[in-house]
Order: structure tokens, then C-alpha cells, then sequence
């Protein structure tokens, strides 16, 4: 933009040479007439004419170097568009882009945040079950505990059992030859 600013300001200092440049070349002319008209003398003429044509050449001078501050001020507008309009599709697409990742992040964040919901949920029901495990192992002790003692108490009733069948057994295998002993006495008497 500087560089941009600076040709406007020589094109604008060019121009106003030029135009003092014609003011002066209208002053000489004017000066050339009204000599003519009192007959000044040939030398000084020549001196007029001559300044004239030197200030015409400097005219012309001033005013190609216009031209050509003139075009470079052009293309340099140019250039300055053409960059604007540059930077104005990056600034777009930069834009574009960041309005992309926000909505990515924030739809990021939001299956963020339903996850570790989730995960809270997921960690209280264990939690629950933990503690419904941990009674239902309690129970479970009790009852192995429970089982464990009616086993021991059904061993000892089946030992009981045992024994006291063996002892009827006894007593029956007893009773039974005190009986052929004594049936057997009571058969023999008589004879």
C-alpha cells in the first residue's frame, strides 16, 4: 500500500509541474507576442525562443515521465487487486476451514461428553452389581457354611444309622440264636 501511496503522490507532483510547465509555455508565448508587437531585438528573441524550446523539451521530458510513473502506478494498482482478491479467497477458504474444526470439535466434544455419560452409568451399574455380588457371596458362604454342617450332621446321623443297624443286627442275630437255643432245649425235653 505504501509503495501504492507513493506513485499517487509523484503522478499528482508530475502533473502539477506539467501543468505549471504550460502556464509557463502560455507566459513565454504571451511574452513572444508582446515583443513582437514593440520590436524587441533579434537577440533577445532568439534568447525567448529559445528558453521556449527548452521548456518544451523539459515539458516533454516531465510529461513521459509521467506516462511512465503513470503506468507503473497502474500496474501497480493492479497487482494490488489482484492481491486483494487473493487474499480475500485465502481469508475464504482460512475461514471455511476453521468453521470446519469447530464443528468437527464440537461434534468431537459432544461424543466426548455421551461417552464418559455413558462410562458413568456403566461404572454405577457396576458398582450395584458389586454390591449385589458381594451380598450373593455372603449368602453363598452362609449357605456353603449351612450345607457344610447339615453334611457333617447327615454323616454323623448316616454313622449313627450304622451302628445302631448293626447293633439291631446283633441283637437280632442274638435274640435269634438265644431263641433256636432255647427252642431247641424245648424240642429235645420231650424226647
Amino acid at each position: 500500500m505504501a509503495e501504492g501511496e507513493t506513485h499517487r503522490v509523484v503522478y499528482q507532483q508530475l502533473r502539477e509541474v506539467i501543468v505549471e510547465q504550460q502556464r509557463k509555455i502560455c507566459a513565454f508565448e504571451e511574452l513572444v507576442k508582446q515583443r513582437e508587437e514593440k520590436t524587441v531585438c533579434r537577440k533577445e528573441l532568439e534568447d525567448v525562443v529559445k528558453e521556449l524550446e527548452d521548456e518544451k523539451l523539459e515539458h516533454a521530458k516531465t510529461k513521459a515521465l509521467l506516462t511512465k510513473e503513470s503506468e507503473k502506478l497502474q500496474f501497480a494498482l493492479g497487482e494490488i487487486e489482484i492481491l486483494m482478491k487473493q487474499l480475500d479467497r485465502e481469508k475464504k477458504a482460512f475461514e471455511n476451514a476453521l468453521e470446519s474444526i469447530k464443528n468437527k470439535a464440537l461434534k468431537e466434544s459432544t461424543k466426548n461428553d455421551k461417552l464418559i455419560s455413558k462410562c458413568n452409568e456403566i461404572e454405577n451399574l457396576v458398582e450395584k452389581q458389586d454390591g449385589i455380588l458381594t451380598v450373593k457371596e455372603g449368602q453363598i458362604k452362609k449357605l456353603s457354611h449351612l450345607l457344610e454342617k447339615q453334611k457333617n450332621t447327615l454323616r454323623q446321623q448316616v454313622t449313627d444309622f450304622e451302628i445302631q443297624k448293626q447293633q439291631d443286627a446283633y441283637i437280632a442275630r442274638v435274640l435269634k440264636d438265644k431263641k433256636r437255643k432255647t427252642f431247641g432245649k424245648f424240642h429235645h425235653a420231650p424226647k
